[in-house]
């Protein structure tokens, strides 16, 4: 069965969870090997990265050319800047910012805490607040938001709009009351891919109609494909303790009991394999992720960016980040695809 073969090494995901505060750390310098991988990207793929990092401070959200160029900081300051999402056409990018000073990425879902802002791209400048007491927030229109708010799921309008409560845990007995993390719409807006976490562990795909649960495995950071039958999460398997699993989906379901073999969608090879934050490019041909060789804690371990050609060998996926502060949470946006 799907969800059996999901439980491997579930203990692992225990560390879902991140304590004390992230390193600023230094500069690491890149073998020729890695040099490499990065010189087979130049003229494939033409966009942007925005990550948060903690190299000069708690997080701050930075950007970058997908072939690594031109690393900058957009925002900066006290707070903590992270899981940033670009708008389809690469003129905004939504993130989660805390109310004051550092917070770890295990309140999470505490609403108190934090709040939904925007930023323009390229340009930069002050930030706007969008969303009081949110987090997890990402696009579902030209401007219009899905995000978390402890139990619940809500979508809204900027500006003066309205909040839509598409579901909460709380009154979903096969929720249990678990918070709801890291949630993502299918492109027909019908069912909703989540991350339980506290009262429950697991991730499954929510149908908003029919308020009813599948669950699809132990892991975490559950995600659709661009094209809305497939969905991809981080499994505690693999090299390195964690790889990106994938199966196609109908009707807000798996479509049959995958294989392990079936269900791998990416493991890197070598010692910095523990991969986490996988996002798919909105074409579903490119994917960037972050990895580490040692460590758990999403905003503390020694995190580095990748990017990986959909269907290529695993070991051209190319390293973009070099440092020893944590990276985390990337997203991309190539240009003349929206």
């Amino acid at each position: 069965m799907l969800c059996r073969v999901l439980l491997v090494g579930a203990v692992l995901l225990a560390g879902c969870s991140s304590v004390g505060r992230p390193p600023t750390g230094d500069k690491e310098a890149m073998t020729d090997e890695q040099k490499a991988a990065i010189a087979r990207l130049r003229g494939k793929v033409d966009g942007w990265i925005a990550w948060s990092s903690s190299r000069v401070g708690n997080h701050d959200i930075f950007v970058m050319k997908t072939d690594g160029t031109e690393k900058r900081a957009l925002t900066k300051g006290e707070h903590v800047d992270w899981y940033p999402r670009f708008d389809a056409e690469g003129k905004r990018i939504l993130f989660t910012r805390s109310k004051k000073g550092w917070v770890s990425e295990k309140d999470a879902n505490r609403p108190e805490k934090w709040d939904l802002y925007t930023i323009p791209f390229p340009a930069g400048g002050t930030p706007t607040r969008v969303v009081d007491s949110a987090s997890w927030g990402v696009w579902v229109g030209p401007d219009t938001v899905l995000f978390s708010r402890g139990t619940k799921v809500l979508k809204r309008e900027l500006g003066p709009g309205k909040e839509e409560e598409l579901v909460d845990s709380a009154k979903v007995p096969a929720l249990g009351g678990a918070e709801l993390q890291n949630p993502h719409l299918s492109a027909d807006g019908k069912y909703l891919a989540i991350t339980l976490r506290g009262a429950m562990r697991e991730t499954g795909i929510y149908d908003i109609a029919g308020k009813s649960w599948v669950k699809t495995g132990e892991g975490c950071q559950i995600n659709w494909f661009p094209s809305g039958d497939r969905i991809l999460w981080v499994n505690p398997s693999g090299n390195g303790g964690s790889e990106t699993f994938s199966v196609t989906v109908s009707g807000g379901r798996p479509t049959k009991d995958f294989s392990y073999d079936e269900m791998r969608f990416i493991d890197i090879p070598g010692r910095r394999s523990h991969e986490y934050f996988p996002q798919l490019s909105r074409d579903g041909k490119w994917l960037v992720w972050a990895a580490t060789r040692r460590g758990h804690d999403h905003d503390i371990a020694d995190y580095e960016i990748y990017i990986w050609q959909v269907g290529s060998p695993p070991e051209h996926a190319a390293r973009l980040t070099f440092h020893s502060g944590n990276d985390r949470w990337p997203d991309i946006f190539i240009k003349g695809i929206n």
